[in-house]
């Protein structure tokens, strides 16, 4: 039976410590493997990464272009011709749950790559206009989440017809107020002649 004093680690998988500045007799005495004089002999004396020795560091001399866009929108892209593994609606959760995003902190987007076959409402955060035009073709609807879904995509926010009957509800609430105010006005001219009478 082996016993824990019989242990040792494989070989190879540990070394010694190379102790430097102990006398000539190891090889690594006086100056450590560090040469003579010069920068990198001394204590602290490393050269910054990049530096050239003074002249313009290739990182200063190629030419630089565009910027980056702090408040770009990262999607996680999904295609239409995988929207068949997700069972049900397709929604951020859905997907997450069929392995076809990684996480639901980031926005998703459907692409129109492939085909689709089959009926789903898609609430998702964006759509290309050759996924919307697939989806509705195959009898889907799409919304975007915090919208109304309905067939053919989000619900207009307020039609015409609707538009029009606010704008009259609100004429006739002034009217009666208008009307009262023309009655006061004709009951002054009145007593205003019966006094001058």
């Amino acid at each position: 039976m082996a016993e824990l004093h019989d242990l040792s680690p494989a070989g190879g998988s540990h070394r010694d410590r190379k102790r430097v500045g102990r006398g000539p007799g190891s090889g690594w005495g006086k100056t450590s493997g560090r040469g003579q004089k010069g920068q990198k002999s001394r204590s602290g004396g490393k050269v910054p990464a990049g530096f050239e020795g003074g002249q313009m560091p290739l990182h200063r001399r190629i030419p630089k272009r565009g910027f980056t866009n702090i408040n770009r929108v990262e999607y996680q892209v999904v295609n239409v011709s995988e929207l068949g593994r997700v069972d049900g609606d397709v929604t951020p959760e859905s997907l997450r749950a069929a392995g076809l995003i990684s996480s639901l902190r980031r926005p998703v987007k459907i692409l129109g790559n492939g085909e689709i076959t089959i009926a789903k409402t898609c609430t998702v955060h964006a759509f290309s206009r050759s996924a919307k035009a697939k989806i509705e073709a195959a009898g889907g609807s799409i919304a975007v989440p915090g919208t109304e879904v309905v067939e053919g995509g989000e619900a207009p926010a307020e039609t015409a017809p609707a538009a029009e009957a606010a704008t009259e509800a609100a004429a006739s609430e002034e009217a009666p107020v208008a009307e009262a105010t023309e009655a006061e006005a004709s009951a002054a001219d009145e007593d205003a002649s019966e006094e001058q009478a």
